[in-house]
Parts: structure tokens; sequence; C-alpha cells
């Protein structure tokens, strides 16, 4: 359990991520960043959640631009 303490995914859910990512990115840079096109064309989170739980890569993908994201918002503080 103590490997967790400093896993920043730990106890997200993939729709927290989405949200956050969303609010800091919006959805154009995010579908600039990661080329899926539940990001591109007509995004919504529940698309996008529906694609993402069925597509590894793409969630491995998301997974790391939070990762990044995170390392932004703490640049800003």
């Amino acid at each position: 359990m103590s490997s967790q303490t400093n896993n920043p995914l730990h106890g997200k859910t993939l729709e927290a991520v989405l949200n956050h990512l969303v609010a800091h990115y919006g959805w154009a840079e995010m579908g600039y960043r990661i080329r899926i096109n539940c990001f591109l064309d007509d995004p919504s989170i529940k698309s996008s959640l529906k694609f993402l739980r069925k597509t590894d890569w793409a969630r491995k993908k998301v997974e790391e631009l939070y990762l990044e994201s995170l390392g932004d918002d703490r640049v800003q503080l």
C-alpha cells in the first residue's frame, strides 16, 4: 500500500482525470496533444470515457498528460 502514496493517479477516477484536463487544457488542446477523435469531433466526457475505457493506449496517453498537467500546476504556484 505504501507504494501508492506517491502515485498522483491513486484514487482518481478516469472521469476526474478527464474533467481536470478539460479545465486545464480544453478540448481543442487535448485533441492537439492526443490525436483521438473523441477529443476532436463533438467531444464530451461521456463519449471520451466510453472510448478510453476500451482503449488502453489512449488511456495511457491521457494519464501521462494528466501527470504532465500536474507538473504545470506546480510550476504556476
